[in-house]
């Protein structure tokens, strides 16, 4: 037997245990992805509206490339998909790219924590809302959400919910220096009112009920529960979101949900307020963005979960003062490097407010600054207590 002749074909190579593909950075451009709307996220799923406002147009549900790592997609962002963009049922898209974001708005769980957690994409606006009472309205949630507005360039509206329970003017007069558009809600009288003859007060000649009985909006939510809201601000609501991307924020059980019912037609879940603690409950379980009816193009509005807490971390301590624009000017008045605590000697804000320059409800705003600055006076007289000055 002759000897063998060998050749290339012999040689065997012993695959990588890892992978047999060379490894590379480089990454596909997705030159074809379309772009869409994130409209919801939910347990990793990714829904978006494609060719928006188009015959075409169709909801999509992705799921997140490998690339985009921990990258937050949330509603309101704008994201690239490939794959099977369709809409149809049982299909599934990839979503390999979130374009820039115009806005971002953004919280920390308190104001310790240094991760920042991102609400929202994209939008222009921020409704907080309140309610006048059933929860009580806090003024530092409202100055937080004012800090955060500002920082991320977005214009704050203020929304008052159920103003029939209480006279909300107390809690605006602590805003009444503030360039701040307020719309105050109330619930329509559904019932008419009896005489002690038992006739209805409400009755007109012609037996119909009273104005408040029809200027009134029903904002049905999906557990079948109903809410007459008054129709003027709905509609006064109704025409400063029309044409921007808005976004309610808000405690659990203010309404906000059912204020959007009554925007946009849709029925999310409503709920009321727990009795012992005092807090609403939580109905609306992720951030969820819904078409403005009867409005121009674009018209959304994005529901959140209600808010325990809004940290602002993120936020540098000279940027939360532009919160204040009624005692900005004060701080003119400010040595260098003064932090404006209560303590701070010649601090310009404390003469600011004295001169009532902010108002009358400059003591109560000066001390929310300084609480948002950690810098409760409270806080400071308990520990000058304890040092034994």
């Amino acid at each position: 037997m002759g000897q063998r002749e060998w050749d290339e074909s012999d040689v065997r190579v012993r695959p990588n245990k890892r992978g047999t593909r060379p490894r590379t950075k480089d990454r596909p451009s997705h030159d074809d992805a379309v772009i869409g709307r994130i409209v919801t996220v939910d347990r990793g799923r990714y829904r978006a509206i494609l060719d928006e406002d188009t015959p075409d147009e169709r909801l999509v549900i992705a799921a997140r490339a490998r690339e985009l790592r921990r990258m937050p997609v949330v509603p309101g962002d704008f994201v690239g998909l490939v794959g099977d963009v369709t809409g149809r049922p049982d299909t599934l898209a990839r979503l390999v790219r979130v374009e820039e974001r115009e806005t971002v708005l953004r919280r920390s769980a308190d104001d310790t924590d240094p991760i920042e957690r991102v609400v929202v994409a994209n939008a222009d606006q921020l409704v907080i809302v309140v309610a006048a009472a059933n929860p009580e309205p806090r003024t530092g949630f409202i100055d937080r959400a004012l800090v955060a507005a500002y920082d991320a360039g977005i214009e704050p509206l203020l929304l008052v919910t159920k103003a029939d329970l209480k006279d909300p003017a107390g809690l605006l007069a602590n805003y009444e220096q503030l360039p701040l558009t307020v719309v105050v809600s109330r619930t329509a009288e559904t019932e008419p009112l009896a005489d002690e003859d038992g006739a209805d007060t409400a009755d007109g000649p012609d037996g119909s009920h009273g104005p408040d009985a029809l200027d009134a909006i029903d904002a049905r939510g999906a557990d079948g529960s109903s809410a007459k809201l008054d129709a003027a601000a709905v509609a006064a609501l109704h025409d400063q979101l029309d044409g921007h991307v808005t976004v309610l924020l808000g405690h659990s059980g203010v309404g906000k949900s059912t204020m959007v019912n009554a925007l946009t037609g849709a029925d999310r879940a409503t709920g009321g307020v727990n009795a012992v603690t005092g807090r609403g409950r939580h109905t609306s379980s992720s951030a969820l963005a819904l078409r403005l009816t009867d409005a121009t193009a674009g018209s959304w509005i994005i529901d959140t979960p209600g808010i325990r807490s809004f940290g602002l971390a993120h936020v540098d301590p000279d940027r939360i003062l532009q919160a204040f624009p009624d005692l900005e000017p004060g701080i003119d008045a400010c040595e260098r490097g003064c932090r404006h605590t209560a303590s701070a000697v010649g601090c310009g804000l404390d003469a600011w407010v004295a001169e009532g320059n902010a108002g009358d409800a400059g003591p109560a705003r000066l001390a929310s600054l300084r609480r948002l600055l950690g810098t409760d006076p409270r806080d400071e007289a308990q520990e000058a207590k304890e040092l034994g000055s």
